[in-house]
């Protein structure tokens, strides 16, 4: 898979089998609802390959955690990640890289938390992005929990600290994807 080929360009040792691996619970997640969705054969081959690239931009922040030792703090991995892509000539899955931080971040979300981003709007703009967005909230990438899925109270009690508004977006998600009967 070339995806796969591209991430190996980026991340190497441990930080590359925990991103796959977590990349793969995302993109499976994804699949599992774009098919229920019945979205063309055009939108998965993209959520495919979006998920598993959603976090390429791990590798330039400081995560010992994760394996990699880069110069940006964590919550800029997502624009790191579309700035890689775009370089790589991807400009669509650049923009799932950069709009997958929780349920998104909002230019007002970056200014009020003094983030070290861009100030612009950083929500999903599209089906398919929400849909990766909303896979991506129920995997970790901290080792030995990679396999766990959590559970829709477990994900709405992490989104609540930054905001109701928060718990609010991934709650229509949740009734937009069909996903209320599922764990």
């Amino acid at each position: 898979m070339w995806e796969t080929t591209l991430l190996a360009r980026y991340l190497v040792g441990e930080a590359f089998t925990i991103v796959c691996e977590h990349s793969r619970h995302v993109a499976d997640r994804a699949h599992e609802i774009a098919v229920s969705l019945d979205m063309s054969a055009d939108i998965l081959r993209f959520i495919e390959e979006a998920a598993l690239l959603h976090d390429v931009g791990v590798c330039q922040v400081y995560a010992p955690e994760l394996g990699v030792y880069g110069e940006h703090p964590y919550i800029m991995h997502g624009v790191l990640g579309r700035a890689i892509l775009e370089a790589e000539g991807y400009p669509r899955h650049a923009l799932v890289c950069e709009r997958h931080t929780g349920v998104g971040l909002t230019r007002e979300d970056i200014i009020r938390q003094n983030l070290p981003l861009p100030h612009r709007d950083m929500t999903p703009q599209c089906l398919a992005e929400e849909i990766i967005c909303f896979a991506d909230l129920f995997f970790s990438k901290k080792p030995g929990k990679l396999d766990e899925c959590k559970t829709v109270k477990h994900v709405r009690k992490n989104l609540r600290v930054f905001g109701d508004d928060k718990v609010s977006v991934f709650d229509s998600w949740l009734v937009k994807f069909n996903w209320l009967d599922h764990h």
